[in-house]
């Protein structure tokens, strides 16, 4: 007989009312909002004052909206004033209140929603009952209550239940797993190709990050399946709901490794009411170029390794000053009735006081154009004849322009490094004190007739972004700075995978810090970037260092069945000796299977084979190829020969049933069911391979296939 937990109906009529508390305000919100566009007139300010005021509105529509999300999952009920009173709070992803402004639903963020996540029973923080419910959409399915302490208080179900089977009733935990029932049903449940938050099913370890304090550096250290990602965007809109001034003014920024992995995550923040946040690769943010595609040719190994190392800033500090010369010889022009002449000794003079007085380059365009004008208009001997007359004489000459062009040239970041790249010379000047000449002539590429014709690389991003903090801005009319052009900043920065970001790359993101502020998650035995950390302290370095920086480890698995893990733990074994793989909460029906194929030949049909055999026993389940990047043609062939519809993760994300993952893009994904090919091509086709197949292995939910034709690698073939 199924338990049918007797406070059921009430609680589905709770939620009722709570939703239609929630279209009450909805409609009120857009009442308002109609007012507010009837009367578009007035000044200046009252324009500005009702702008601001229907973008509030319109970001509480946004909140309001919630699609197929459960507006409730919870309860807590904490002791009052006397040992046998109880006060009751509803748990919700936003606060809603009803006609008489009293809170029918708590925002998760709140304060007094603390408990629900951190609570034990040994740290029972006041409360006398957890409930998590079980909800799809507006129905409840199901109630879990867990009891603290030793009294009942009239709750009605420890008599007999609290360690009864199927009750839905236990004891609260000392061990911070809170509802267990509840967290395996979510981690149970099929994935849909995107991301879904966690809110209902948010663990004890998990909440302390993601309510810990805004200030500095936090780093979150997680295996595989500890839902590093989503804690970290969960922090996001936590810290936007606590800070929300002066937070929405300076922005939140949300860098990613990759576009498959943004998409992939796209929905995560919008489900939990805050999509003002600006979600980005580091190419997002460097404006006015073209990046090549995947697929296309990039940078030599060399080239892609040297330009992440903290030394390039130093061959750009050289390629810059190198562009700030004295004339060769004496420059001599004609001028009305006469000449005006400059001598190279003095353009010398001026662009050494210039290189003193400004740190950026291009701000010091218009002060050695002030001096070589002045220079020229002093040497014509004529106390009527000023700078701004020669200047309006010759601007526009030929000499007069290349000679300040060579004095003291305003370039854009892609001008600066498209000469220096395209040049032997100027790299054999640049890289003199910062690396030899054999290295910094990996980064020659023949130059393209235009710098609007060139398709930067991945590996460029860095490098681009490091010019133009060299440089500055661009002097617009009258020598005034567009602030536009100026590097955006952020009042909190999330970067996840960021143990595969370079030197550069971080530094590129402490840059746009306007306060130190960032969380930063990763997993070092992930690493498979070209100067791969073996240390936080590698990667902390290049980060804002004005409050010291803390590191936090999560160290319980959700995602990953045992099995699967214990199978990819024997590849970290190898791969990362010194690191500890998390310790998953849950086992699998069946343990990873591995195939081997007849023949390399017979290698792709042999994956559409066992694809089929996994959509067979896991019918509805999103399942993904991780393989080679180029195996990822021959296999979609062989799945299109078999009649399998499939799509490609680079083009169509995880929208498809099957998917092909290049492993080159696999990390942060998941699946509920994977088949990883040929291991050995994994370790083979990417730096770091054992680092690179240890995270192929832990992308699936629920089954794990691996199949090949070449001898697996040591660490795989141990055990088989």
């Amino acid at each position: 007989m199924t338990y049918q937990h007797p406070d059921i109906a009430d609680e589905q009529a709770y939620i009722e009312h709570a939703y239609d508390c929630l279209e009450t305000s909805r409609k009120a919100a857009f009442r308002i909002r109609t007012l507010n566009e009837a009367s578009m007139g007035g000044t200046f300010q009252a324009r500005f004052e009702r702008n601001a005021f229907d973008a509030q509105l319109v970001r509480r529509l946004e909140e309001l909206e919630l699609g197929t999300a459960s507006l409730v999952f919870g309860r807590i009920d904490r002791y009052g004033d006397s040992p046998d009173q109880t006060e009751a709070f509803h748990i919700g992803r936003l606060a809603i209140a009803d006609e008489d402004r009293e809170p029918v639903v708590v925002d998760w963020r709140a304060p007094v929603s603390e408990p629900f996540y951190r609570a034990t029973g040994r740290d029972q923080m006041g409360l006398a009952r957890r409930r998590h419910f079980i909800v799809e959409s507006k129905t409840l399915l199901g109630i879990e209550d867990e009891l603290f302490g030793e009294g009942h208080l009239g709750l009605g179900h420890d008599d007999g239940l609290a360690d009864t089977e199927g009750s839905g009733v236990v004891r609260a935990s000392d061990t911070g797993l809170r509802g267990h029932s509840t967290l395996l049903a979510a981690l149970e449940k099929g994935r849909t190709g995107t991301l879904g938050d966690i809110v209902a099913t948010i663990q004890g370890e998990q909440d302390e990050i993601i309510r810990s304090p805004q200030h500095g550096v936090l780093v979150v250290q997680g295996g595989p399946g500890t839902g590093k990602t989503v804690v970290a965007l969960h922090r996001a809109a936590y810290l936007l709901y606590t800070h929300r001034f002066p937070l929405e003014d300076q922005g939140v920024l949300v860098i990613g490794p990759n576009r498959v992995f943004l998409r992939y995550i796209e929905r995560v923040l919008p489900s939990l009411g805050e999509a003002g946040v600006k979600q980005a690769v580091l190419a997002d943010l460097i404006p006015d170029v073209e990046f090549r595609r995947a697929g296309e040719p990039g940078d030599s190994r060399e080239a892609v390794k040297l330009k992440g190392e903290d030394r390039m800033s130093d061959l750009i500090d050289n390629a810059v000053a190198d562009r700030k010369r004295a004339l060769r010889d004496d420059l001599e022009m004609a001028f009305r009735a006469g000449y005006v002449r400059i001598k190279a000794s003095e353009t010398a003079r001026i662009v050494k006081n210039a290189r003193r007085r400004f740190k950026r380059h291009n701000a010091g365009r218009r002060a050695v154009e002030t001096e070589f004008w002045t220079a020229l208009a002093d040497s014509y001997r004529d106390p009527e004849i000023g700078p701004r007359d020669v200047k309006a004489a010759l601007r526009d000459s030929e000499e007069a322009r290349r000679a300040l062009d060579r004095m003291w040239p305003v370039l854009t970041p892609a001008q600066l490094l498209h000469d220096l790249f395209g040049s032997r010379g100027l790299l054999k000047l640049a890289c003199r004190g910062v690396m030899t000449e054999a290295e910094a002539l990996s980064l020659f590429r023949r130059r393209s007739p235009s710098v609007d014709d060139v398709r930067w690389t991945a590996a460029d991003v860095a490098i681009l972004d490091d010019v133009r903090d060299v440089l500055g801005p661009k002097p617009g009319k009258g020598g005034k700075v567009d602030v536009l052009d100026e590097i955006r900043t952020y009042g909190h920065i999330v970067i996840d995978e960021v143990q595969d970001l370079t030197p550069m790359q971080l530094k590129m993101a402490t840059r746009r810090s306007l306060n130190g502020a960032m969380t930063i998650v990763g997993d070092l035995a992930q690493a498979t970037g070209p100067l791969a950390p073996n240390e936080w302290d590698d990667v902390l370095r290049y980060l804002p260092d004005r409050k010291p920086a803390r590191v936090i480890g999560l160290s319980v698995g959700y995602r990953i069945p045992g099995q699967i893990m214990e199978l990819a733990n024997r590849v970290m074994a190898v791969a990362t000796p010194s690191l500890r793989a998390p310790d998953s909460v849950r086992l699998g029906d069946v343990p990873p299977s591995i195939v081997r194929a007849a023949s390399a030949e017979l290698l792709a049909k042999t994956v559409a084979t066992e694809v089929q055999a996994l959509a067979d026993a896991i019918p509805g389940a999103s399942l993904g190829v991780v393989a080679p990047d180029g195996m990822i043609d021959e296999l979609s062939e062989a799945l299109t020969a078999a009649g399998i519809d499939h799509g490609t993760a680079t083009r169509t994300g995880l929208d498809a049933g099957v998917t092909l993952v290049p492993v080159s893009v696999v990390k942060g994904l998941e699946l509920d069911g994977v088949v990883v090919v040929e291991p050995a091509g994994i370790v083979d086709s990417i730096e770091h391979g054992l680092r690179a197949l240890y995270v192929a292995l832990t992308r699936s939910t629920q089954r794990l296939t691996v199949v090949h034709a070449a001898d697996l690698p040591d660490a795989l073939a141990a055990q088989h």
